[in-house]
């Protein structure tokens, strides 16, 4: 492609109290191949970020700031949507920097394959210790479970997406995001893509640096929220749940029987507990970081009791604030 075949795309990034991460997504984006815009939606930010996203706008006449009073992500995106004026819509977090080619290549994938939604890999980064280790979390079968978007693998037809590049019209044609899904909003996304005669489609060439939680509270509260809404569109959705979601609150469960036990006096109850301790103890000498176990433990257990919460009652409008509340 010549520079004047740069592909146009919408490129949307919703955004809340990013003030530290906002400028390098940014330029991460403007430094990509392509025409068009960059939708960035405001949420009710209490830190620096208005600021810093009014003066990146001035810089550069592709940024458009959008309102998003709400602060929801799915409200951001659909009405973005809503405004963008090209027909190829590129989701990017404020926690997250496309690599060089990315826009590029995701366009020419969408086109080769006809898919309607394609995304690539989830590649967490750390800068502090802590933060490493729930980077390594991510990238590993022992942290998330092992979808292709953070452990890699072959392209083909996926479940879902990170982040993900779209047709426009296929947004259209399923209505957006649903804006009462609060977390896992873009699985409900792709599975109602899907419901459509869409295909979704991995690709392992393309990929995003993430940078996660960097906080122990952070990433209880992050999890914890996402387990209670994944247990919402589990009993939503259960023929096309994947069953390595039920392995956390299994665990969950295993440890409480186990628990429950020992008080008894039954030296059987210490079976689950010990076993887990020693697998997340062994998985950190794999890992060479120390904090592994503790952050192995916190987003399983935390995912485990948010799962069983949320299928059980429901999600309530239970709110993600990790990125709000330190």
């Amino acid at each position: 492609l010549m520079a004047s075949q740069a592909p146009k795309v919408s490129v949307i990034m919703p955004v809340l109290n990013e003030e530290g991460h906002l400028a390098d997504a940014v330029n991460s984006v403007l430094a990509q191949d392509f025409q068009g815009e960059l939708l960035i939606a405001l949420g009710p930010s209490t830190d620096g970020t208005n600021a810093v996203a009014k003066k990146l706008a001035n810089s550069d006449e592709r940024i458009r700031l959008i309102e998003n009073p709400r602060g929801l992500t799915t409200v951001a995106m659909n009405t973005c949507i809503a405004v963008a004026k090209h027909e190829f819509i590129v989701r990017i977090d404020a926690h997250s920097e496309p690599a060089p080619s990315y826009i590029r290549r995701s366009v020419e994938i969408l086109q080769e394959t006809g898919a309607d939604l394609v995304g690539g890999i989830m590649a967490a980064e750390g800068r502090t210790l802590f933060q490493k280790a729930v980077a390594w979390a991510y990238t590993s079968r022992f942290g998330l479970g092992g979808a292709s978007y953070h452990v890699g693998g072959q392209a083909g037809e996926a479940e879902s997406a990170y982040l993900g590049v779209f047709r426009k019209s296929a947004l259209t044609r399923v209505g957006g995001y649903d804006e009462s899904i609060i977390r896992g909003e873009d699985w409900d996304l792709a599975q109602r893509i899907k419901s459509t005669g869409g295909l979704v489609w991995f690709s392992p060439e393309l990929s995003v640096t993430y940078w996660p939680r960097s906080s122990w509270r952070s990433l209880v509260k992050q999890f914890y929220s996402t387990g209670v809404w994944r247990g919402d569109l589990t009993k939503r959705d259960l023929e096309r749940t994947s069953p390595r979601y039920f392995i956390p609150p299994a665990l969950v469960l295993a440890l409480v029987v186990g628990n429950i036990l020992c008080v008894f006096g039954l030296a059987i109850g210490w079976v689950p507990l010990l076993s887990y301790l020693a697998a997340i103890v062994a998985v950190g000498f794999l890992a060479k970081l120390a904090p592994v176990p503790l952050v192995l433990a916190t987003m399983h257990l935390s995912w485990g009791v948010g799962f069983i919460i949320g299928y059980i009652g429901g999600a309530a409008g239970t709110l993600d604030r990790s990125r709000v509340t330190k």
